[in-house]
């Protein structure tokens, strides 16, 4: 068995660890941290297997957006801060196992080509160098069409959103500003002479 399988299968054990906790976790602060591990774990894969550029794609955006997604959990849950306060060193263990998990993910992938002098074996090596090319040319030449379709469905399902969210509601107050820009001075001001009042003495 050799290095790249031997970390293959350690990192698929926490990846999937990782999935099962996210699940099972009862904290919403835990599940997004197994979260990141899962996702750090998964770009760890991608590393393992010279797809640099999904693997750094992985981490930016949905690494990212789990952090989005926790401020709106916070949000909707309607969490109160100062038990959070007092229950941070409760989160600690959590966030020093998942922080020191990755660490050691990613400088086991950054050794493993000196382990694989030393034990042997290989990972995919990508035709004409560059994986980013290599992703490029297959997504607009071989699969252009299911590209495209794939653009064409995500650009109507944000169109058919907008309109659900901002649709016509009878209770809905709202501003037309071409009515706002035909009024007058003289139709929103109107001047009364009222004559002075003598205070008795």
């Amino acid at each position: 068995m050799t290095a790249t399988t031997v970390l293959f299968y350690v990192f698929a054990a926490i990846l999937v660890f990782a999935a099962l906790r996210v699940v099972t976790a009862r904290n919403p602060v835990h599940a997004a941290l197994w979260l990141v591990l899962a996702f750090f774990t998964a770009a760890a894969h991608w590393l393992m297997l010279r797809a640099e550029f999904l693997a750094i794609v992985l981490v930016l955006v949905y690494v990212g957006a789990v952090m989005v997604l926790f401020l709106f959990v916070v949000m909707m849950l309607d969490v109160n801060f100062d038990v959070l306060r007092k229950e941070f060193r409760s989160y600690l263990p959590v966030g020093t196992a998942v922080g020191v998990l990755v660490v050691v993910e990613m400088a086991l992938v950054l050794l493993s080509n000196r382990l694989q002098g030393v034990v042997g074996g290989g990972t995919a090596v990508v035709p004409g160098g560059s994986n980013t090319r290599a992703l490029g040319g297959l997504l607009y030449t071989d699969y252009v069409y299911p590209f495209e379709i794939a653009a064409v469905i995500l650009l109507v399902a944000i169109i058919a959103a907008i309109a659900l969210t901002h649709r016509e509601r009878r209770t809905s107050r709202h501003q037309d500003p071409g009515t706002q820009v035909k009024v007058r001075a003289k139709d929103r001001l109107r001047v009364l002479s009222m004559p002075p009042e003598k205070k008795e003495s």
